[in-house]
Parts: C-alpha cells; structure tokens; sequence
C-alpha cells in the first residue's frame, strides 16, 4: 500500500513526498494542475496522478495537502472511497474546521489533524515543530504512534485540540505574518529601501528578511490564514491599539513614559523567559546567516 498525497504537487506537498521518498515509502501524489504533476514526477520520481479517488484507493495513509478553501470538496470526493484501515490525515495550518469537515464526511478510517510548523524552505524535520490535534481515544493512539516516529528523527510533537491550536495559531501565524506584511508596506513606502539594505544593521535586517520572507511566499495561504483563523481580527486589533499608544508617546516626545514602559515590558519577559536577555546576542547570530 502507498501514502497518498492529495494536492501533493504543490510546494509542501512536495517536500512531504520527497521525506517519505527517501523515508522508504511509496508515494502517490495528486494535482489538479498536470505541468506542475509532471514537475513533480520529474524532481521526485514518484507516481503521480490527477484522480485524487484513484490515488486514494490505493493508499495505506491519505494526507491531504490542499487550500483550505477547497479542503471539503476534497473530503466529500474522497470519502465515499475510504476504508477503516486507512489513516487520513489534514496538514492544514487551521485545525477545527478541516477535523470537523473529515468527521463530517469520512466514516470509514481514523482522522488527524496535523500541522507541521515549517514550510518547504526546511531541510529536514530534525528540530522541527509538528502540532498533533486528536479528538478521542482511537486518534490519540494514532497520534502517539505519529509522535513516536516523528520524535525518533529528531522532530519536537506536541498534542492539544484543535480549538486550542488554533487559538494559538492566531498569534503564532497570523499577527506574525499581519505585522510582516504591514512592515513590508510601510518599508516600501520609502524610495531609498536599496540604500537601506545595504547600510541597516541586524535589527533591520532581520526586519526586511521577515518582511521579504512572508511576501514572497504563497498570496493565497497567507489569505486564507487571516481569513480563517478564529479572532483574528480582534487581536490585529489590540496590535493596532498597542502600535497607536507607543506611537503616541513618540508624538509627545514623552520620554520617561517611553523608558518607563520599556522597563516594565522588561520585567514581564523576564516573568515569561528568564533567558530573554540573550535575544539580543541570538539576534545577532541569525544575521550573520543571512
């Protein structure tokens, strides 16, 4: 039996096919696109095909890859196809809605969703971070033997549900990426960026890297994400209100509130990571990296 990747001609798919490829297993992949799907074949080897019910018949595991916007309609194909030995697996980066639409659907089989924290850029999965979100007892037995796998090549796991990771994905993702791409239209703004680049020291540059980083990357899953993600909004929100109250302090030029918030942002780090005043010495070590 193989492991089926639906929508695996994409970038993540890719990388998840190339990992079990060389993992050992035989891996089908889908796309709806077939020059992408010939790519694909060609960089990988694998078998690939359009028929996502074809490629899922045929699979032992079935891990779908696709746009969240697409994510039922590609359940509601599939389903009718499935059966209880199969595992099917969701490695989108929200975790509620797609759980909710397998167990909606999908009657024969266990269901799980993961989210590998990284995107396509990683070399492998040492060090990596993958958030497992079972339901019930079958899945968590599913996920502690995911876990089990994951962690003997060097992967960290942690397990929680799935409305708690995307509570923490609203943060984790989606104020993450609100604030590089507001940084990014802010920097671009300014007609001497070229000339900043090449002069900015490492507190720069790390934020044009973030900035650059999240734009050239995907428009559409980095939509979806702020689209989906669960109060989104409201914390873009505080973010802007928080942005508005120092950017006050600056207009006023009321230096000793400004320190003084400074010291006790200090003081509630130190609360959070004692260890926190060595970001400054971390931050300097990413920038020679780049």
């Amino acid at each position: 039996m193989k492991e089926a990747i639906i929508g695996g001609s994409g970038k993540m798919g890719r990388w998840l096919a190339n990992f079990l490829l060389k993992d050992g297993y035989e891996v089908v992949i889908t796309g709806r696109n077939e020059s992408k799907l010939l790519a694909a074949k060609r960089q990988l080897g694998a078998e690939v095909t359009t028929n996502n019910v074809a490629a899922a018949k045929q699979a032992k595991v079935i891990i779908i890859s696709v746009p969240i916007d697409n994510f039922e309609s590609v359940v509601a194909q599939i389903c009718p196809h499935t059966h209880p030995e199969q595992v099917i697996i969701d490695i989108t980066s929200i975790k509620a809605f797609p759980v909710e639409i397998m167990h909606k659907h999908i009657k024969r089989g266990i269901v799980l969703g993961v989210h590998p924290m990284f995107g396509p850029g990683a070399r492998g999965i040492a060090n990596q971070s993958f958030v497992l979100t079972p339901t019930n007892e079958e899945e968590t037995a599913l996920a502690q033997k995911i876990r089990q796998y994951l962690e003997t090549r060097g992967a960290r796991v942690s397990l929680m549900t799935p409305d708690e990771h995307d509570e923490m994905m609203a943060v984790i993702l989606g104020l993450s990426h609100f604030i590089a791409i507001v940084a990014a239209d802010t920097l671009l703004s300014f007609d001497k960026l070229k000339q900043m680049k090449a002069i900015g020291g490492s507190t720069f540059k790390l934020l044009l890297t973030l900035a650059e980083g999240v734009i050239s990357e995907d428009p559409e899953f980095y939509t979806s994400l702020q689209m989906h993600l669960p109060n989104i909004a409201e914390i873009e929100k505080l973010f802007q209100g928080k942005a508005k109250t120092w950017a006050d302090l600056v207009k006023n030029k009321d230096s000793q509130k400004f320190a003084r918030r400074m010291n006790e942002l200090k003081d509630r780090l130190y609360q959070v990571n004692p260890d926190f005043g060595k970001a400054y010495e971390a931050m300097y070590r990413l920038v020679e990296g780049l």
